[in-house]
């Protein structure tokens, strides 16, 4: 029998789900989360004076176009002396997944949705995380909202988190927002069509230009990594296009940055343990200022973020074509985030990319597990209940959360790399202009645009580092095992 050639979505969705249980992923939901979401008929209902009711102000979310799955709102007001009051709202995910449950237990062991090429595993099952603990537009929900007030020069002077019961009024797009801020096209119809939401935009991202502005002075790092989307036609792939960064995405990016550092001081405040995000001081530090050397730049001999952003923004200018590239190449060299266990008054790795010192993880708990242990340890502090988790439970959740989301990279990566090889597989032997992204004893790593495409120098790699330019042709692809191999022709200048 022939074997089935493979074109498109349903090939790369089993590949996909092959790679969910070969990383100790759960592809699927058990029986018993299945039976205990069916007895999940509404959303939850609450009241009291604890509980706030602000279905009244003007709440949206934006978040790409086809998510359903909507962790977080947000709205502004002015205050006198120009500051601005921003309320971010979470979904309280909590209210409808009980700790210990058989839904809970499933998000405890993967931690996190996957979002592959083809196909998204989901961490809740999709009547929650889509529907009954999703922010819709139109729906009256539960929440936690972080309330900050941003002063004039951006920094977050006041702070408040409270239960409160909001309703999305619309639901937006980050294409179609940006491009309305950047002026480059009229207001989405969602947008118009609520009378007061384009002044109330225009508000927050005031606020979030601010909070930016105060991040990159104390060294956040201004990155322009490459995500790239599968583009289908009738089922079969057709592209991999970038997804970049835009004004809109920045926006919600800052606020998620201010409210998760203001959950992880509210925390620390009420005595409570806490999984924090962190990203070490890098260990290549030594390669970085190497690439920095090569455009004719000079970078302290240690670790210096403010520093390192200087020169980011200075090669953003020079050379914009070029800088998703040495994004990509100081994204590698930095290395990954992971989760830690924090404990009021002990020391704080802190976020060297952020450059926040008190970050976690608290903004999207339909999403991510660690999100929703962050919403626990809140409610719990508001209540003036004890933690309901211990510190050796944290450590536990730190180290395994931090696995499982590098298995959730590794297949996002594989699948990804499964519909490279797919567009990639009657050009064999093809050139093409590519970076080094990733040099180790185990091999080197190079990515190419047109399509954007990772794979392994297989030879001629002796000498390549992170960030070196090289031409390389392509010399084999396996579909199924997410293989791209390439030869090295020459160095690039």
């Amino acid at each position: 029998m022939a074997k089935k050639q493979i074109t498109g979505k349903d090939e790369l969705r089993s590949i996909a789900h092959a790679a969910m249980l070969q990383r100790g992923l759960l592809p699927d939901f058990s029986p018993a989360v299945m039976a205990e979401t069916n007895q999940i008929w509404q959303a939850a209902a609450a009241s009291g004076a604890a509980i706030r009711d602000l279905r009244g102000l003007l709440w949206a979310s934006i978040d790409n176009d086809d998510s359903r799955d909507l962790d977080q709102l947000s709205v502004a007001e002015p205050v006198a002396g120009g500051a601005v009051k921003v309320l971010v709202a979470i979904a309280d995910v909590d209210a409808l997944v009980k700790m210990d449950s058989a839904i809970d237990g499933h998000a405890w062991n993967n931690t996190t949705s996957v979002y592959t090429a083809a196909a998204i595993f989901p961490m809740l099952p999709e009547k929650l995380s889509t529907d009954l603990t999703s922010l819709g537009e139109g729906q009256e929900r539960l929440a936690i909202v972080m309330e900050m007030l941003i002063a004039p020069d951006g920094t977050v002077s006041a702070s408040d988190i409270y239960r409160a019961w909001v309703l999305n009024r619309a639901k937006l797009a980050y294409n179609g927002v940006a491009a309305w801020l950047e002026g480059t096209a009229p207001a989405p119809p969602t947008l118009a069509a609520v009378p007061g939401l384009d002044e109330q935009l225009r508000l927050q991202d005031r606020a979030a230009q601010a909070l930016k502005r105060v991040r990159h002075a104390h060294g956040a790092l201004r990155l322009e990594t490459l995500e790239v989307r599968a583009v289908f036609d009738d089922g079969a792939l057709a592209d991999l296009r970038p997804d970049e960064k835009n004004r809109a995405k920045e926006l919600i990016e800052d606020f998620m940055i201010a409210a998760n550092g203001v959950t992880a001081k509210y925390l620390e405040t009420k005595g409570f343990p806490s999984l924090r995000r962190v990203l070490q001081t890098p260990q290549r530090w030594d390669r970085i200022v190497a690439l920095a050397a090569v455009s004719g730049e000079r970078l302290p001999l240690k670790p210096d973020p403010v520093a390192l952003d200087v020169f980011l923004a200075k090669r953003r200018d020079v050379d914009p074509v070029s800088f998703p590239d040495l994004s990509l190449a100081v994204v590698k060299l930095l290395g990954s985030g992971e989760y830690a266990l924090e404990v009021p008054g002990q020391p704080s790795e802190g976020h060297f990319g952020l450059a926040v010192k008190d970050y976690t993880h608290s903004t999207a708990p339909n999403r991510r597990f660690p999100d929703l242990v962050a919403q626990r340890l809140l409610k719990a502090a508001l209540a003036g209940h004890p933690s309901p988790y211990t510190h050796n439970d944290l450590a536990t959740l730190a180290r395994h959360c931090t696995v499982q989301e590098d298995n959730a990279a590794k297949v996002e990566r594989q699948v990804r790399k499964s519909a490279a090889a797919l567009l990639l597989a009657s050009r064999i032997g093809a050139q093409f202009d590519a970076i080094v992204t990733g040099a180790a004893d185990k091999g080197t790593w190079v990515r190419i645009s047109g399509p954007t495409a990772e794979g392994r120098v297989v030879r001629g790699f002796e000498g390549l580092d992170v960030g070196d330019r090289v031409r390389v042709e392509l010399v084999h692809t396996d579909v199924v095992r997410g293989f791209i191999d390439f030869a090295a022709v020459r160095m690039k200048p």
